[in-house]
């Protein structure tokens, strides 16, 4: 099993909206980085843990914790004009982006950036590193083990 941080706008997918979602699952669309997508593809499992981040808002930090549902597959609104995330470049017989549905298991309070900062513990975490802007990162074990005892 692995683990990671996914991070998502709570004006995108708040973990109030992936709560009320049925079966409490996401599809994790929008991502636009090679090597977040990479991770996607190449690395997330089903049953993955994940730490559901809310980013660029007043206070960011991780809200919940919820596990990878589904395989990676193309991300639909690389095909969409109307999107926000449209690719010209994507066609269906060769996309370029994909996506996994990322399934909620318990809301949390909030663990801030600010907090996560001051920890000893979660100094390596990639997150916490000067330039870290990725909006899925691995977590390691220890991190995982260390985060949930905090949100227990």
């Amino acid at each position: 099993m692995r683990y990671w941080l996914m991070k998502s706008e709570p004006s995108e997918v708040s973990i109030d909206d992936a709560w009320s979602a049925p079966k409490r699952t996401v599809a994790w669309t929008g991502v636009r980085n090679y090597q977040a997508r990479n991770f996607m593809r190449d690395a997330m499992q089903v049953g993955d843990g994940v730490l559901f981040y809310h980013s660029s808002c007043a206070e960011p930090g991780i809200v919940g914790l919820a596990e990878v549902a589904s395989t990676a597959y193309p991300d639909h609104t690389q095909f969409e004009p109307n999107s926000h995330y449209y690719d010209p470049k994507a066609t269906q017989e060769t996309p370029r982006w994909v996506m996994v549905d990322v399934r909620i298991r318990k809301k949390t309070r909030l663990l801030s950036l600010a907090d996560m900062r001051t920890m000893p513990e979660l100094s390596g975490m990639v997150l916490l590193q000067r330039g870290s802007r990725l909006s899925i990162t691995p977590v390691t074990p220890d991190e995982w083990n260390f985060i949930c005892a905090q949100l227990a």
